[in-house]
C-alpha cells in the first residue's frame, strides 16, 4: 500500500499543516476525536504524541501535556487500543512522535507491527541515532512501510543532512532555532539563511520546519521557506481551554489558516 506521507507531498506542492497533539491529552479518550477534528478543519497531517516522563526536547507545554496524558492512563498498548479502527474513519497521514525508550521497552519490531497492522504511516523519535537506525531498525521500518523522520537543526554540518536524507523516505523536521519546543520569541522563522542553505542542497526529501510556530504569521513565514510548518505547544494550549474540544480546535486552525 502507498504510504499517504509520500502522496501527500506528491499532490499538494505546499502550504502543508501538520498538528502535533499528545495523546491522551487533555483526557484520556481524547485522542481519536481530536484526529478527527484536525482533519475536519483541514489539517494535512497529524503528529500523535506518544507521552514520556522524560521528553528531552519538549517544551514546558508539551512537558506537562505528557505528565497529565501518563497520570490519565496513557501508554503505547493504550494508544494502539484507540487506534485500532482509525482507518476506518479517515486516511489523514498520521506520525507517531514520541522516544526510544518506551518503543524498545514495548519492542521495536513489535511496535512497527502493530502500526502497520492500525494504519500509521511514520514514525519520528529525536533520541534514536542515525547509526543505529540505519544498522539495526531501518529494514524493520522499510519492511512495514514507515517513514522514518529525522530532525535537523541550524548546527547540523551539510554532510550529515545529506545522511539523513538518504536514510528518510518521509520528509526532513527541520527545527527552527536550537531550542526547545514551544518557543515563542520570534525566533521560528527568522534564520533564513538556514532555511536557504537546507534548500539550496535539494534535498530529494520535503522539508517541514517546526518548533516555534505558533500562528498564522510564522506559519506563512515558514512555508516561504519549506512545503509547510508543524504546530505543537500553540495547538496543546487551545485544546486545554475552556469550552468544547470541537470548538476550540476550529478556532485556532482558522486562526493559522486566515490571514489577520
Amino acid at each position: 500500500m502507498e504510504n499517504r506521507i509520500k502522496r501527500l507531498f506528491a499532490e499538494k506542492q505546499g502550504g502543508l499543516l501538520s498538528v502535533y497533539f499528545t495523546a491522551g491529552y487533555p483526557n484520556l479518550n481524547d485522542t481519536v476525536p481530536i484526529i478527527l477534528e484536525l482533519e475536519k478543519n483541514g489539517v494535512d497531517l497529524i503528529e500523535v504524541g506518544m507521552p514520556f516522563s522524560d521528553p528531552l526536547a519538549d517544551g514546558p507545554t508539551i512537558q506537562q501535556s505528557s505528565e497529565i496524558a501518563i497520570r490519565n492512563g496513557m501508554t503505547i498498548p493504550m494508544l494502539f487500543e484507540q487506534l485500532q479502527d482509525i482507518r476506518q474513519h479517515t486516511q489523514i497521514p498520521l506520525v507517531l512522535m514520541g522516544y526510544l525508550n518506551p518503543v524498545m521497552q514495548y519492542g521495536v519490531e513489535r511496535f512497527c507491527q502493530k502500526c502497520r497492522e492500525v494504519g500509521i504511516d511514520g514514525i519520528i523519535l529525536p533520541d534514536l541515532p542515525l547509526a543505529d537506525y540505519v544498522r539495526e531498525y531501518k529494514h524493520i521500518f522499510e519492511e512495514h512501510n514507515l517513514s522514518k523522520v529525522f530532525l535537523i537543526t541550524p548546527q547540523t554540518p551539510e554532510q550529515r543532512i545529506r545522511e539523513i536524507d538518504t536514510h528518510t523516505n518521509g520528509f526532513v523536521y527541520m527545527v527552527s532555532s536550537a531550542s526547545t519546543t514551544g518557543s515563542t520569541n520570534g525566533k521560528a522563522v527568522a534564520n533564513t539563511d538556514y532555511f536557504q542553505r537546507v534548500g539550496k542542497m535539494e534535498l530529494r526529501n520535503p522539508a517541514m520546519i517546526g518548533f516555534g510556530i505558533h500562528n498564522n504569521d510564522t506559519f506563512s513565514q515558514a512555508c516561504q521557506h519549506a512545503k509547510g510548518a508543524i504546530i505543537g505547544s500553540a495547538f496543546i494550549k487551545a485544546v486545554a481551554q475552556e469550552g468544547s474540544l470541537q470548538e476550540n480546535i476550529h478556532s485556532f486552525i482558522q486562526s493559522i489558516r486566515t490571514t489577520a
